[in-house]
């Protein structure tokens, strides 16, 4: 049975448009955890555009559920990350001009910065996922650079049309199957809503969603707590 990461970050941004002190994402934190959240999600992006430094410290103080930070492989978050310790750290490709994060993480060839910070995050026993497009030879590649779990971009299940679907769920079957294989925990994220999610939860040993935009939509109309059993109760 999937778990499901709440990833809180929009609610951060809403904050930021008005680079004012609400809605706290910290409190989103805690009433996602009372609706069944089994992790918390927080991207910590290079230039601040919604989590702010200040969030991160005071949610690794009050989640009571697995933290899970994505980040960029920069120096300066990475540190941040040694500091602050969260459960879980998953790295991300970032840039600056982009309105969410458009792919996996390239690590074929194993990019210096990635292993230096895989090295640098599990060094404070910090487990490492990396988030990467449905690609045989980037899984391997996390492999080799000793990564504990994979999270598998779902964007484009999600934005495919109906004929297309079923093309891509398959991609992401084969890309679980082989991380399984190598012994890696199997996640998931991106684009995920309340009508596309059940075919991905179902793939087997799928051990995490993690899920946001469509969660943080929804609690506008029914409340964070509601917003997340309803998701819950589909992935279960």
């Amino acid at each position: 049975m999937a778990e499901l990461g709440v990833n809180i970050d929009h609610v951060a941004t809403v904050r930021q448009a008005r680079q004012t002190y609400e809605p706290d994402p910290v409190w989103a934190a805690t009433l996602a955890e009372l609706g069944g959240a089994d992790s918390i999600t927080i991207h910590l992006r290079e230039d601040r555009r919604h989590i702010q430094d200040r969030d991160l410290r005071i949610l690794k103080d009050t989640v009571t559920v697995k933290l899970n930070l994505e980040m960029a492989c920069d120096e300066s978050i990475v540190k941040l990350a040694c500091e602050a310790i969260p459960e879980q750290v998953t790295l991300v490709p970032e840039r600056r001009e982009e309105v969410t994060t458009e792919g996996g993480l390239n690590v074929v060839g194993h990019p210096p910065a990635v292993k230096s910070a895989i090295e640098s995050l599990q060094g404070e026993g910090i487990i490492v996922s990396l988030f990467l497009d449905p690609d045989e030879a980037q899984i391997r590649a996390a492999h080799e650079l000793g990564a504990e779990g994979v999270e598998i971009h779902t964007g484009p299940y999600a934005l495919a049309k109906a004929e297309n679907q079923q093309k891509e769920l398959k991609r992401l079957m084969s890309a679980g199957a082989l991380t399984r294989q190598l012994g890696m925990t199997l996640h998931a994220g991106h684009g995920l809503t309340y009508r596309n999610v059940q075919p991905v939860a179902r793939i087997e040993e799928m051990c995490e969603l993690n899920i946001g935009h469509s969660i943080v939509a929804r609690a506008l109309m029914v409340g964070m707590q509601q917003a997340v059993r309803e998701m819950k109760d589909l992935i279960v």
